[in-house]
């Protein structure tokens, strides 16, 4: 059974939400995971492929957008529809509501940044997967997070 986490970003809003999801990816792959970031829209998955080469001084994490040519070693995949890759593990979601296809994936991590719409939205599909009984896990990130 898929588990989902609730990554509740620090109300100060310190943390910016797009970059917080390129580390947790990042962190992600460093595991052997293979990670699908499903964004909102077609903008937003624009704005995570430029953030994921450039959201670190030192160096970028492989991706690719979904329907892009598979390459070897790219354990990142970006979509905003309805499909998701098969082979990956771990999805990001961005999306409200909670996507028809994130039971494929052994986990689901919901990131909830500090706006109190898209908070009220992240409780709804807390809601969403608790009535369907899937094991739920919060975490309180603090403003010290890197």
């Amino acid at each position: 059974m898929t588990r989902v986490d609730f990554h509740i970003l620090p109300a100060t809003g310190k943390i910016e939400r797009d970059r917080y999801v390129c580390k947790l990816a990042a962190k992600a792959v460093r595991q052997g995971h293979r990670v699908f970031l499903h964004a909102p829209t077609a903008e937003a998955a624009a704005r995570l492929d430029d953030l994921l080469w450039t959201f670190r001084d030192t160096a970028f994490l492989p991706h690719r957008r979904a329907g892009d040519p598979d390459e070897d070693g790219v354990r990142v995949v970006i979509g905003h529809d309805e499909t998701a890759p098969d082979e990956h593990d771990v999805m990001i979601n961005l999306d409200h509501p909670t996507p028809a296809f994130f039971s494929r994936f052994e986990r689901v991590v919901e990131v909830v940044p500090h706006d109190p719409s898209e908070r009220a939205a992240a409780r709804e599909r807390y809601r969403f997967y608790q009535e369907r009984g899937y094991p739920l896990t919060k975490h309180d990130i603090d403003s010290d997070h890197d």
